[in-house]
């Protein structure tokens, strides 16, 4: 009987210490700062998904110090996200609505520094057919604790934590996104840059440009999808990417560019800039 319950709180605690170990694919997402996007069910979506954070992870490798690992795809329903810091959520009008749970853990996510990119991919104003996502993306964000948005300014951390930005494209263009809106009478504090508790750093960015299409690229390294046409489109390709490169640099490091020590270095960038457009 004595070893009937040794055998028996043996298999309990194992169970117990093997419910407590992360998921190795977490794991490996946070030690090489992987980017991650929300599992949808709809394989040719996921599939862009993963694509465009490919492509993404290669262009801040060659641009900047992060050198992202493989992208992961998260399962609301079932992984943890406290180890992640990004996640791309394309927005679909037939997705399912995760779980209670899920958004206990999404809340969680988004009060510890994580950041949602919600991608309703309806950007499409020159009439080609893009899905329209409004509805789908008030039902899906319904129960997250978000904030007060607003469009993003021209002046947000967003348009100058890597590159200088005027705008924000993907595989469309035209469209506001839009972020965490500064406190009533911020404005006030001219130059100064308001801090909300995620320490700078919106905890959703909205809008709905494709930019995973616009950013997806084969096992070449080659570009899925088409942008534009011609030499405009390749351009606008380009300011994608940049702004990937923007938005992922904003989450990792806040707004420590509106300190005003970055002004010359901002300087130097913006005139360069100047040359290339």
């Amino acid at each position: 009987m004595r070893y009937f319950l040794f055998v028996i709180a043996t298999f309990w605690a194992a169970l117990a210490h093997a419910q407590d170990q992360p998921d190795p694919r977490l794991v490996r997402a946070a030690d090489e700062v992987a980017l991650a996007y929300v599992v949808t069910g709809d394989e040719e979506l996921d599939a862009n998904s993963e694509a465009g954070l490919r492509g993404l992870s290669q262009v801040m490798a060659e641009r900047t110090t992060v050198e992202p690992g493989a992208p992961i795809g998260i399962d609301l329903d079932q992984d943890d996200l406290s180890l992640l810091t990004f996640l791309y959520w394309p927005v679909t009008d037939n997705q399912p609505s995760p779980s209670p749970q899920a958004y206990v853990r999404l809340n969680h996510f988004l009060r510890s520094g994580g950041v949602i990119l919600f991608d309703t991919r309806d950007g499409d104003i020159a009439g080609l057919g893009g899905p329209d996502g409004g509805g789908a993306l008030r039902r899906l964000a319904a129960p997250l604790d978000i904030p007060p948005l607003a469009p993003v300014p021209e002046d947000h951390v967003l348009t100058r934590s890597f590159y200088l930005l005027k705008d924000f494209p993907g595989r469309y263009q035209g469209r506001a996104i839009w972020a965490e809106a500064p406190p009533a009478g911020a404005e006030a504090a001219q130059g100064v840059p308001f801090r909300n508790l995620n320490d700078g750093v919106s905890p959703v960015v909205i809008g709905g440009n494709s930019w995973a299409e616009a950013w997806a690229v084969d096992d070449n390294g080659l570009p899925l999808f088409t942008v534009g046409s011609g030499l405009d489109g390749e351009r606008q390709r380009e300011m994608a990417r940049r702004f990937g490169v923007n938005l992922i640099m904003y989450v990792l490091t806040g707004n420590y560019k509106s300190d005003q020590v970055h002004v010359p270095a901002l300087l130097d960038r913006l005139r360069q800039e100047e040359v290339i457009q």
